[in-house]
């Protein structure tokens, strides 16, 4: 058997195998602020190490405060997000950084992967995909799209409502705010019946409807620094969010997926990257995904932090904050979300690493932000 055949045979069997484990799953900007205003950055708990990167010094009262101080708000108006308006809101970037430029100053990197085409979702979703989904905001610029995921709450086992995702899609960094207006939507488009420039109805588009975020966190060092570079090593988002009725969204949606912090890097053989892709050529309606059967390659930035992943993916931006899973003892684990990319068609995406700090994070989030 060709080379090159034997490895599309096996990611084709890395992905089926991820789609079976899953079904076995199934059970502000700151206040008052004006769009586009800047806001001074938010000073991190006197605790604070000398390194942003490093919250190992943290205590319960740290967080307790960066969260009181991060200010985040959210109120959606009924009726916001009509077609007309989802369908205009651009691609929140995937942040992009050429891989193939020469590596300067602290920045470490393997070989770029080999490109992995994107490949769209067969209609219709199974409850085994329908943890993924898009995440509409509106930034400074305008109305925005990411994408998401449905992760387990270890405090309330089968009734998460908790969204994971990239801290770019929630967060401006340093400098600005928060995004507002944040929806997300698992499944969108689930049985393939929504299409641009075809009437569609919200049942089509929002199958489980349609989820308001009503706390959410990002990482504190994505808050302290600005641009491309050492605070994607941190690119990830919590979000809390809220239906209509007393159905949580993992009862909704069918399943939740855990995450699988501090995930030991040799371990790591492959992964299967989700999100929805909408700058071209994809229009943001199909659920994608990139299936790597090799073993992420790494970025660095900064030495001091965990490496990103790094695998060939030709998703663009709108995928960004979209889940990276692995299958683990049978089951499904979510390992990062897509952060990183370019637009040449050697294409990859980069994911943090989500070490010690993701998990502080998401473990006083889960058990403290209500």
């Amino acid at each position: 058997m060709p080379r090159n055949e034997g490895r599309r045979r096996r990611a084709a069997t890395a992905a089926a195998a991820l789609l079976g484990a899953l079904a076995l799953t199934a059970t502000a900007c700151g206040p008052d602020a004006a769009p586009g205003a800047s806001a001074p950055p938010l000073a991190l708990p006197k605790a604070a190490p000398t390194s942003v990167g490093d919250l190992s010094g943290w205590k319960l009262e740290d967080w307790a405060r960066f969260v009181a101080d991060s200010g985040f708000a959210n109120e959606v108006a009924q009726g916001y997000w009509s077609t007309g308006r989802t369908e205009g809101a651009k691609p929140r970037l995937v942040q992009e950084y050429a891989l193939s430029s020469p590596a300067q100053g602290d920045v470490q990197r393997d070989a770029p992967p080999a490109a992995v085409p994107a490949t769209p979702q067969p209609h219709p979703y199974t409850p085994a995909t329908a943890v993924a989904g898009k995440l509409f905001v509106t930034t400074p610029k305008g109305d925005a799209v990411c994408s998401g995921t449905v992760v387990s709450d270890p405090l309330n086992p089968g009734r998460s409502n908790l969204v994971y995702t990239a801290a770019h899609c929630l967060h401006e960094g340093r400098g600005g705010g928060w995004m507002k207006n944040i929806v997300f939507v698992p499944a969108f488009n689930r049985d393939g019946r929504a299409g641009r420039g075809k009437p569609y109805t919200e049942q089509q588009a929002a199958p489980y409807g349609r989820w308001t975020a009503v706390r959410a966190m990002v990482s504190p060092t994505w808050l302290q620094e600005s641009g491309v570079g050492a605070r994607d090593q941190f690119d990830y988002g919590i979000v809390r969010v809220r239906g209509e009725g007393g159905t949580s969204l993992e009862e909704a949606v069918g399943g939740s997926v855990p995450i699988w912090f501090n995930a030991p890097r040799e371990q790591i053989t492959s992964a299967v990257s989700y999100g929805y892709p909408a700058e071209r050529p994809f229009d943001g309606m199909e659920l994608d995904h990139c299936d790597s059967a090799v073993r992420p390659s790494r970025l660095s930035f900064d030495r001091a932090r965990p490496p990103m992943y790094v695998i060939g993916c030709t998703m663009t931006g709108g995928a960004g904050g979209g889940g990276w899973f692995i299958t683990r003892d049978g089951k499904p684990n979510l390992i990062s979300v897509n952060s990183i990319g370019d637009r040449n068609p050697s294409g990859y995406l980069a994911g943090p690493s989500l070490q010690d700090q993701a998990k502080q994070a998401f473990d006083y989030f889960a058990k403290n932000v209500k």
